[in-house]
C-alpha cells in the first residue's frame, strides 16, 4: 500500500474514532447533504461542536463542503477515503490470515 494511502487510512480511522463524528456521518448517509445548522437540529450536539467535527471530517476527506443558498455550506459524504481505509484493512486481514494459516499448519504437524 502506498505511503499516502496509509496516511489517508489513518485520517479516516482518527475521524471515525469519535462517536459524534460517526453520528454526523450516519446522519448524512441517511438523509443526504446538510448544513451545520441542520445537523445541530437533528443531533444531540451543539452547533459549535458540529462545526469542529465537520472541519475534521472535511480535512480527513470524508466530507465535501459545497456552497449553498445564502452563503450556507452544505456537507456531502465522500466515500473515496473510506474505500482507501477498507483496502488498508483488507490488506491487513490478508496478512493476518496468512500468518494464522501458517500457525495452524505448524500446530497441526
Amino acid at each position: 500500500m502506498p505511503p499516502d494511502a496509509e496516511a489517508v487510512a489513518e485520517q479516516v480511522f482518527v475521524a471515525l474514532a469519535d462517536p459524534s463524528r460517526r453520528g454526523i456521518l450516519a446522519e448524512l448517509a441517511a438523509n443526504g447533504p446538510a448544513t451545520a445548522t441542520e445537523l445541530a437540529e437533528r443531533l444531540p450536539i451543539t452547533r459549535q461542536a458540529i462545526a469542529k467535527h465537520l472541519a475534521l471530517l472535511t480535512e480527513a476527506g470524508l466530507l465535501t463542503a459545497e456552497p449553498g443558498e445564502r452563503r450556507r455550506i452544505r456537507y456531502r459524504l465522500d466515500s473515496a477515503p473510506i474505500q482507501v481505509a477498507q483496502q488498508f484493512l483488507a490488506a491487513l486481514a490478508r496478512d493476518w490470515d496468512g500468518r494464522l494459516d501458517a500457525l495452524r499448519t505448524y500446530l497441526d504437524n
